[in-house]
C-alpha cells in the first residue's frame, strides 16, 4: 500500500472505503493463489513419496532434500510473507474506519446519554 495511515484518515468516507474493498479483493486473490500453491506442493511431494522406492524415512529424505520441493517451498513462503503484507494493509484500513466511528459525534452522544441513565438510577 503506498498510503501512510495519516494519509488514509484524510482520504473521504467512500474513498476509504472503496480503498478497502480493495485491500480485502487482493488479500482474498493472493490468498487463493498461495493456497492454491500450497495444495500443488503437498501434491508432488505425495507424488514423489508414492513414485519412490524405500521405505518411509528414505522416501521422506529424498523429499526434504529435492532441489524443486525446495525452491517451491521457497515461492510459498514468499507468498505467503506477501499475503501477510496485504492484510497488514487491510487491517489498517479496517482500523481507520474504526476509529472514524468511535469518533464521531453520534458516538459521543451516545456515552453522554449512557452517563445521564446511570445517575438517574
Amino acid at each position: 500500500m503506498s498510503l501512510s495511515a495519516d494519509a488514509l484518515y484524510k482520504l473521504s468516507d467512500v474513498e476509504l472505503l472503496a480503498a478497502y474493498v480493495e485491500a480485502r479483493r487482493q488479500f482474498v486473490e493472493k490468498k487463493f493463489t498461495r493456497d492454491t500453491h500450497r495444495a500443488r506442493l503437498e501434491w508432488i511431494k505425495a507424488k514423489m513419496f508414492t513414485g519412490s522406492s524405500g521405505g518411509v524415512t528414505e522416501r521422506n529424505m529424498a523429499i526434504d532434500v529435492s532441489e524443486e520441493i525446495a525452491r517451491k517451498g521457497q515461492e510459498l513462503r514468499e507468498m505467503t510473507r506477501d499475503l501477510d503484507l496485504l492484510k497488514i494493509d487491510a487491517d489498517i484500513i479496517a482500523i481507520v474506519i474504526r476509529s472514524r466511528n468511535t469518533s464521531a459525534p453520534t458516538g459521543e452522544q451516545r456515552e453522554d446519554a449512557g452517563e445521564g441513565d446511570r445517575e438517574g438510577h
